[in-house]
């Protein structure tokens, strides 16, 4: 149970932060005694710990989006109250939400045992932290949510979809994406944020039917365990959400840019000389 929790600690310190919590787990996990790998389920199921706490952080933005969204499409309401702007961005959530549905199900045998390799997630994380930095560093802040488009809506889907393969970063993925084409840090962390719910709660509900049906007598930790891990994922995720928001107003990514970079060939070195294995 310890190791468990202090897994969902991870988790919650790194889930939005964009230097990957599944990198930061599978890492974590090499130097506990119970198991090398902690796996996708575990991951996936912690996951969800974390949305709740974006459910409730941003839970005024969610159910304006969501109620204008039902009203005008599903009830086919229309009045003053359901923004066209906020109609058009549940369009574009469900859009871009598309891309990770397809891959993930595609690419489900290598999600689980290939692109867990540690040699891949340090050449990973360096790399995509190289992107995020040429991003940041040269995105123009010119556009804001109100001017998302469907092709960069797909753009983003796409963005989000290689978080797939730890080391990425979720949000690493999609703020870059974001601040290529233009959007200010805030709105593209934003907007990673919303379009990061359906997609992990879909993997994480996913992965937890799964495990109960299944009973894998395999897996490292027992559900009453992950489901532990997963509270501590939620509780500390809410409080780096409220502090992440406030830091970007002000701050760039550099400081995670230089992390990612440090930690990736971190990993090499420790690969390289025997000390962890792949």
């Amino acid at each position: 149970m310890f190791e468990a929790l202090f897994l969902g600690l991870i988790q919650g310190l790194t889930e939005f932060l964009p230097i990957s919590s599944s990198a930061h787990l599978r890492f974590a996990g090499e130097f506990l005694p119970s198991a090398s790998d902690p796996g996708a389920t575990f991951t996936a199921i912690t996951q969800i710990g974390t949305e709740l706490a974006v459910l409730i952080y941003f839970r005024r933005d969610i159910w304006r989006i969501a109620s204008a969204w039902i009203g005008r499409v599903l009830l086919r309401r229309d009045s003053a109250e359901q923004s066209a702007q906020d109609v058009r961005l549940g369009w574009l959530i469900i859009l871009g939400s598309l891309p990770i549905v397809v891959l993930g199900y595609a690419f489900q045998e290598n999600i689980r045992n290939t692109f867990r390799s540690l040699w891949l997630i340090a050449i990973v994380m360096i790399v995509f932290g190289i992107i995020l930095g040429i991003a940041d560093k040269f995105g123009r802040s010119q556009r804001d949510l109100s001017t998302l488009s469907s092709g960069h809506g797909i753009a983003y889907g796409f963005a989000q979809a290689l978080a797939l393969v730890p080391g990425v970063s979720r949000s690493g993925a999609t703020i870059a994406m974001g601040r290529v084409l233009g959007y200010t840090r805030e709105s593209a962390l934003r907007y990673s944020f919303l379009l990061a719910v359906p997609a992990v709660f879909g993997s994480g509900l996913y992965e937890l039917k799964g495990a109960i049906s299944d009973g894998d007598s395999n897996a490292p930790y027992t559900l009453i365990q992950t489901f532990g891990a997963t509270l501590v994922a939620f509780l500390v995720g809410y409080a780096v959400i409220a502090w992440l928001m406030k830091f970007i107003a002000t701050k760039s990514f550099m400081p995670f840019i230089i992390y990612r970079i440090a930690l990736g060939t971190l990993i090499l070195i420790l690969l390289a000389t025997g000390v962890i294995n792949a």
